[in-house]
Formats: C-alpha cells, structure tokens, sequence
C-alpha cells in the first residue's frame, strides 16, 4: 500500500508527495507538527498539515530570505528572527562573522526540538554552539512590541496567516517592527504566493500593511517546488535603503559564502516580478 501527504493548495487544487514513512507525529499547545520521509523530497516538515519546509528546497526559502537583505545592508550586527523555528534562516545568519548577536522569537518550542531531532539540515545550528543565538519562546507580536531602536535585520520567518502566525501579518506589527529597527534597519517577511486568488489576497494585505509602515517597499520573487503553485514572494522593507539602488555584489562577493540558489545576478532579477504580480501590488499601494 503506497502512503502519500496531500495539501490542498485550492479547492481544486491537490499537491501531493509520495512518502516512505511518518517519522513524527504530535499536538503542540500550538498546532499539529509532522514529519515524513519521502523518496523524491526527504524529510518534511508539516504543521497543521500544511509544508512547511523539505530538505531537497528548503535551501531556495532561507537563502533568499537572508541573503538578499545581506547583500544590501552595510553593517548588520544584531538580527531579530520571528519564526524560522527550524533553524535554517539562523544556520544562512550565522555564516556572516560580522552578526554579533541572533534573537530566534519562536512561539511553540516543540517545533524546535521536533526540528532538532528529525531535521538536522536545518536545525543542527540550533544546538547554539556558535553562541549568538539567543533563545524567546514567545509571540513575536508581544515581543516585538517592546523593542526600540535595537536591530539592524529584522527576518519574518512566519507560517501562514492564520493559525499561531496570524498576529504577524497586521499592521500593528509592522509597525512595530519599524520602530524596533534602527534608523538604517531592514525588514525582509515571507510574503505569499500571487497565483491562486485566496494567497493573493493575503499577499495584497500584507503588502498594503508594511507600505503603510516602511519607506522603501519591494517584493521580490522565487521558485519553490512544494510551496503553492511554486511562485513564492518575500517582502523587503527598509527605513533607508532601497534593495537595488544600495545593493552591493561586489561586497557579497567578497566575502566568499558558497549558496546554491542565491547569485548577485539572481537579486536583482528577483525583483523584476511578473506584469501579473506587478498589478496586484500597485492595486495597494
């Protein structure tokens, strides 16, 4: 008998996986985490059955999420990360010598220890033999609130909006997020697909929220095989500088960090969305 994961990406719509076997299955306070073997993908992770990440593309999710606001900010010392509970935007920070300082915001601390268990890809950076990482096992909303003038990167690695991660999509946050970047900080969030209607709306609040907020505000694009319809957005906001404009590949270049998916050419292409996702956006702002 063949086992397979569906996730519904519309009502009629089904993206599924061929799996070997469950490796986890369990109900935080917070929500339902799985992890399954699979022969095409390897592990994933799922919560509330819905993916979260794979270890054959997770590589595409946290590269783009780090790398790009990396390549444009001068002086990142200090990083804020809400979410990204299974340590792959830490393990992307963690290779700048420059970043003094992580504060991982993670709500549910079962995803942690789930992640480190079954998902060492991601999460073996998580064991914090480095020493920057610094761990808050709480609702980034209520975090975020009181902090002022103290970061200089501020990721938002959420889950979608609803559920545990719905707090992190309202304008309030946003907005707190500004004030708890310094005068030259950037914000980058994961931002949702534009294809199917019911992620497009949601991506279009979004956008709407953080240009109320941010002086520059910018999407940018990927492909992601097992994320719905395999067009992903993330979202750059900044106080000062603008993602092409203030982008420095020469800088990135030097520094000599190996990826496989993040390239100086690829940021500023990224940017260039389609005629489609362009539309949507300007309908907002």
């Amino acid at each position: 008998m063949e086992l397979w994961f569906s996730e519904n990406h519309t009502e009629n719509v089904r993206f599924s996986i061929k799996v070997d076997k469950q490796l986890y299955s369990g109900e935080s306070e917070f929500q339902r985490i799985d992890v399954f073997e699979s022969p095409e993908f390897g592990r994933f992770l799922t919560l509330d059955g819905y993916m979260m990440l794979t270890e054959k593309d997770e590589f595409i999710y946290h590269e783009m999420m780090t790398h790009v606001p990396m390549a444009v900010h001068p002086n990142v010392r200090n990083v804020l990360v809400i979410g990204g509970g299974d340590g792959g935007t830490v393990r992307e920070l963690l290779r700048y010598t420059e970043i003094e300082t992580i504060d991982l915001v993670e709500i549910d601390e079962q995803v942690v220890e789930v992640c480190r268990r079954y998902l060492p890809q991601t999460a073996k950076c998580l064991d914090n033999e480095d020493g920057r990482i610094s761990f808050h096992y709480e609702d980034g909303l209520k975090y975020v609130r009181h902090c002022h003038d103290m970061y200089d990167l501020i990721v938002v690695d959420s889950t979608d909006p609803f559920g545990p991660g719905e707090g992190l999509f309202t304008k309030e946050f946003y907005g707190n997020c500004y004030k708890a970047l310094r005068e030259d900080g950037i914000m980058v969030n994961q931002h949702e697909s534009p294809f199917y209607d019911n992620d497009a709306h949601a991506m279009q609040r979004a956008h709407k929220r953080i240009v109320s907020s941010f002086d520059f505000c910018r999407v940018y694009q990927a492909h992601i095989p097992t994320y719905p319809s395999g067009h992903w957005l993330f979202g750059f906001a900044s106080k000062k500088y603008h993602p092409l404009k203030d982008f420095d590949p020469e800088r990135w270049t030097a520094r000599g960090i190996e990826t496989k998916y993040y390239t100086t050419h690829l940021h500023k292409g990224a940017f260039y969305v389609p005629a489609y996702v362009e539309k949507l956006l300007s309908d907002v702002e």
